[in-house]
């Protein structure tokens, strides 16, 4: 489960090194590692709110052993180095502090859309997560309005996949418990036009 078995400390260094310029550089960005280029996306209120929402429903709901990390270091390989909004990890790894943890402890990742992570969050994750064994992925987006919910990863992507509206529940059976999110309070973007 070591990260460090699959890069360099001098690879994981210069990567960790790239990161930290930028995001010093352009604060208001968020920045990963996607297929070898540096990606920097902009956050809005709404963001970062969905994912705090998100949080606050899941927190209560968690088993005991089971906690979040939210925009940590998760190298994927040399070409990816993920943050996600959202990862639900075994407790004890999480209170190492570490500055990068391992794919392999997450059971749930969570991202949230902004304009610019649209390809990101619904394509490029979509297989590396799943490449990874990752056993639930949720993408919530308040462009569009809905929760995405991944499960049963495979080599090419995520072979479930449904798509709920916001202004219900979501129901996600882990592997840890069943975890239900009521999205009626989530932001949505005013660019939304609902019927």
């Amino acid at each position: 489960m070591d990260r460090e078995a699959d890069v360099t400390v001098s690879e994981s260094d210069r990567l960790h090194s790239q990161l930290s310029r930028f995001e010093d550089m352009f604060p208001g960005y968020r920045t990963e590692i996607v297929e070898g280029a540096i990606m920097m996306s902009p956050v809005k209120p709404h963001h970062n709110e969905t994912i705090w929402d998100v949080r606050d429903l899941l927190k209560p709901q968690l088993p005991p052993g089971w906690a979040f990390i939210s925009d940590v270091a998760v190298p994927f390989d040399e070409s990816n180095e993920f943050c996600p909004d959202l990862a639900v990890i075994p407790d004890a790894e999480r209170r190492k502090n570490l500055s990068a943890y391992s794919p392999d402890l997450i059971e749930l990742a969570v991202e949230v859309v902004s304009p610019g992570s649209v390809r990101n969050d619904y394509e490029v994750k979509d297989r590396a997560y799943a490449r990874r064994g990752i056993p639930h992925y949720l993408i919530f987006d308040p462009y569009e309005a809905h929760c995405v919910t991944l499960w049963n990863p495979g080599p090419d992507g995520y072979r479930g996949r449904d798509t709920i509206p916001y202004g219900g529940e979501v129901t996600v059976e882990t592997g840890i418990g069943k975890l239900v999110i009521d999205t009626s309070g989530l932001p949505v973007d005013p660019s939304v036009v609902r019927p």
